[in-house]
């Protein structure tokens, strides 16, 4: 074509652009402009004298005439079809009735299949407040997506044989050494009463990471365990991850290490032992090991340049608490780096992180995670694989287990018919409604984009579902 999809140099190409996108399928643009050379050479490969030109799957179909003609006769849509393209269309037109009913501000879906992007398109509105439109360099909260990358940081240094997974916790943070379990019983009178028990052993570093510690979060749940974490004030203005840490040893555990899938602050903890084995911030550290060499460059806890602040998606207004001071300012720096939440990235960003997973620890020849390594971070780590029971609150779901810092998928479920998807897929997701998952038997991850808290237990199945559909 002559220009870019984004800015066709000529009304024909331009005809094409339109068709495709509204087709919905994914598709890269050549720009013959860029090179008398490639300009000739297209149409002796082709043996087709005018610009643009389709090629489908690497097949010359036609330019902007036939095209056209194509598009209007539905043929052109049969086509993708029969080559596996056009099927991914239903989720243009789920997200596109997303917005236009007012159920999300905006979103940006990528599937990328064997290497290729298969799907890649933004919708709605960044903000709808400014009317800004949804573009590919947004920035959004990623809030629990952060979990995989604390888990790849901390895998990181056991693969620099630094960290252990069987290491005490109390070897990198001695407050743990004297961390008890709360054991809820009654009174004389009846009321309860939390008593203190030792631990039956030590919270090691895989309980941190497989969420068997025994350290819940305060904001879900009954009892006088969860009610000490909501009263801690674990979030308190000017804390840091060391501070959290000592906070979190000083209370009680919901249960004994090693025995209950139990989602909290874990890796809260985590993120204190990686700083203190390498000396810096868990930011510093992240940015040095995996920001950097993976080019992520726009993932960070906050977005310091106030030119970009723009490009920060925010939900709709009736949607979420996120503009009430119930979340974190991305544009605010703060002490604290939880390891938990806070992360702010773009889809471009997350794919790069997301292909390194697929590849199995390896991107454009650089190593990051030996296979064994990796291997260890992706097999699932309770039951029925260990003695660690399943938990009830955001556990991955029918067919699923837990590995290294995101569920994994080890059986096909009980629904009829199973959830879509491979065993040995990963996965995670963010309270803020972003998701990802890599099935490596497909060579593939998706990654969703989008600022919904209130819409993403539905949107996402859905999303999977349509993607899986396609692929048959």
């Amino acid at each position: 074509m002559k220009g870019t999809p984004q800015f066709p140099q000529c009304g024909f190409s331009g005809q094409v652009v339109q068709i495709l996108d509204h087709v919905g399928v994914a598709y890269k643009g050549l720009n013959v402009l860029e090179s008398g050379e490639l300009r000739d050479g297209i149409k002796i490969y082709s043996n087709w004298p005018t610009i643009p030109q389709l090629y489908v799957k690497g097949e010359f179909v036609g330019g902007c005439d036939i095209i056209r003609e194509m598009f209007q006769a539905g043929e052109l849509q049969q086509l993708l079809a029969d080559k596996g393209i056009a099927r991914l269309e239903r989720i243009t037109d789920f997200f596109n009735a997303e917005v236009a009913n007012n159920k999300i501000a905006g979103a940006i879906v990528l599937v990328q299949h064997r290497g290729k992007q298969a799907y890649f398109k933004s919708f709605g509105k960044i903000d709808v407040t400014t009317g800004e439109p949804m573009t590919p360099d947004a920035i959004f909260r990623i809030f629990s997506m952060t979990k995989p990358i604390t888990s790849v940081a901390a895998m990181l240094l056991v693969d620099d044989g630094k960290l252990k997974l069987d290491d005490p916790v109390s070897k990198y943070i001695p407050s743990f050494a004297n961390t008890q379990v709360g054991i809820e019983t009654k009174s004389e009178n009846g009321d309860p009463v939390l008593k203190l028990v030792p631990l039956e052993r030590p919270i090691t570093i895989e309980d941190l990471m497989r969420q068997s510690a025994g350290i819940p979060y305060g904001f879900y749940g009954t009892g006088l365990v969860r009610s000490a974490y909501k009263n801690a004030d674990i979030y308190a203005e000017g804390t840091d991850n060391a501070a959290v840490a000592e906070k979190i040893a000083r209370l009680p555990l919901a249960e004994q290490p090693g025995t209950l899938w139990d989602y909290g602050h874990s890796l809260d903890v985590l993120a204190r032992v990686i700083e203190v084995i390498s000396g810096k911030s868990l930011y510093a550290f992240e940015k040095e090991r995996l920001f950097d060499p993976l080019g992520m460059k726009d993932t960070s806890y906050y977005v310091a340049d106030p030119s970009q602040y723009r490009r920060i998606a925010e939900p709709l207004p009736s949607d979420s608490n996120f503009r009430t001071g119930n979340s974190r300012d991305p544009r605010k720096p703060y002490k604290w780096e939880p390891g938990t939440s806070g992360l702010l990235t773009t889809i471009g960003d997350y794919s790069r992180l997301a292909q390194m997973l697929l590849n199995g620890g390896e991107l454009d020849g650089k190593r990051y995670l030996k296979p064994e390594i990796f291997a260890t971070m992706t097999a699932n780590h309770i039951a029925p694989a260990t003695g660690v029971k399943r938990g009830s609150y955001y556990f991955p779901g029918d067919g699923f287990g837990y590995g290294l810092g995101f569920g994994v998928r080890t059986e096909p479920g009980n629904a009829t018919p199973p959830p879509p998807g491979s065993l040995g897929e990963i996965k995670w997701d963010g309270a803020g409604g972003t998701y990802f998952w890599i099935d490596r038997a497909q060579d593939m991850f998706v990654i969703l984009m989008m600022q919904s808290p209130s819409e993403r237990g539905r949107i996402q199945p859905a999303l999977k579902a349509m993607v899986y559909d396609a692929l048959e």
